[in-house]
């Protein structure tokens, strides 16, 4: 392979980057529009300014020595040169102080029509949607849902250690940092799933704490909100019926919140529609039932150092929770 064919390829591997479902670049959100603005923007502006001092070194370079005038007036130019390249200089970093500042301010949106609260721990993600009556708010986790068109005021804050939210498709980075609220606006402009990650090494498990957003048209994110709302539905009878008396009757109740049963474990995620999320264990299983029974029976194996401990169980046992489980709809 030719030198020019290699260049070609290496640049176009490095492109492919800047695509997919976790990108700056495929921007469908106010606040990460702003931001691809502003990247473009100074990448072009950086560009430009390496072509030319590239074409000033070639045009020094490729001058002769012998070239007439006197030592006094190639000292003059040589200053003038310098002194253009100082103005420009402060030019080129004063217009990036003020569009950045001018960003950033794009970024915190306008009056919320939604508003989560969102608490960073190792390794998942606690999401409480906020209403003004307290009785019509609810939880869930790894998995935010928002509405197409409208704001989302997101408020950060950390149970454990220093964690990032970070979904690019839709908005910029912001610190979860115990006991400090932050605050970030979410707005999706088409309906899609954008995945999120935590972007501040947070353990062993930070590379498998994902997110991830779903922007729904209004009336089906209403609808979805309705049936969060609701207390988990009494399973109908069989394996999920045995489950609900064997998930109560175990150390399960003590972690994890089902509304509508007597569980009210704080310690865990809320498991009252868990099988509404497409993803567990913050996007590292696609919700089945096998996926679910292979979480319950061993969390350790598949996300070494979680809180979740392994619990003896039998075979009929966990087939009994992981139709439970799965009937949390």
């Amino acid at each position: 392979m030719t030198h020019p064919r290699a260049a070609v390829v290496m640049m176009c591997w490095l492109l492919a980057g800047c695509s997919g479902s976790q990108s700056v670049i495929q921007a469908d959100g106010a606040p990460a529009m702003a931001l691809r603005q502003l990247i473009i923007g100074i990448v072009s502006v950086c560009s430009l300014v390496w072509m030319l001092v590239m074409i000033a070194l070639i045009w020094a370079l490729m001058r002769r020595r012998g070239e007439p005038g006197s030592h006094d007036a190639r000292q003059r130019r040589m200053a003038g040169s310098v002194i253009v390249a100082i103005l420009a200089t402060v030019v080129v970093i004063a217009g990036f102080t003020f569009a950045s500042f001018y960003t950033t301010r794009a970024l915190q949106g306008g009056p919320a029509d939604v508003t989560i609260a969102v608490r960073g721990q190792q390794w998942w993600w606690e999401l409480s949607y906020v209403a003004p009556d307290p009785s019509h708010s609810f939880k869930t986790a790894n998995e935010i849902r928002i509405p197409v068109g409208r704001n989302v005021k997101l408020e950060l804050d950390s149970a454990d250690v220093v964690h990032s939210f970070w979904v690019p498709s839709l908005a910029g980075k912001l610190d979860l940092i115990p006991g400090r609220m932050n605050e970030l606006t979410l707005r999706a402009e088409r309906a899609g799933v954008y995945r999120g990650q935590c972007a501040e090494f947070c353990g062993t498990q930070h590379a498998h704490m994902a997110l991830f957003v779903i922007a729904m048209e209004p009336k089906d994110y209403d609808d979805w909100v309705d049936s969060q709302r609701r207390d988990a539905a009494a399973p109908s009878g069989g394996e999920a019926s045995a489950g609900e008396q064997l998930f109560l009757s175990m150390q399960c109740a003590a972690c994890h919140t089902v509304r509508g049963t007597s569980a009210h474990g704080g310690t865990g995620p809320d498991l009252t529609h868990i099988a509404s999320r497409q993803t567990i264990a913050a996007g590292l299983l696609e919700t089945t039932r096998g996926s679910v029974a292979a979480w319950i029976a061993d969390p350790q194996t598949l996300k070494p150092g979680n809180n979740m401990p392994m619990v003896p169980l039998d075979g009929n046992e966990l087939r009994q929770l992981s139709a439970y489980m799965m009937s949390l709809k």
